[in-house]
């Protein structure tokens, strides 16, 4: 899973299509969507965990935080 997770963010690291606002808004709306699930006490999909994964390690490598 670790693998999976490293490819996709260097594929989409990569992409010149997406832009850093992409990444930032993307990350942004996941965690608030994450949020309010906790907030409810419902269980978290585990793909929205492995998505914000893979949005903050590809963020990381095109040099943000």
């Amino acid at each position: 899973m670790k693998t999976d997770i490293k490819v996709e963010a260097d594929r989409l690291a990569a992409d010149p299509r997406i832009t850093d606002y992409d990444f930032w808004r993307s990350l942004k709306n996941l965690n608030n969507e994450i949020f309010h699930i906790a907030n409810n006490n419902e269980p978290i999909p585990f793909a929205m965990i492995r998505w914000r994964a893979i949005l903050k390690q590809a963020r990381s490598k095109r040099g943000h935080a």
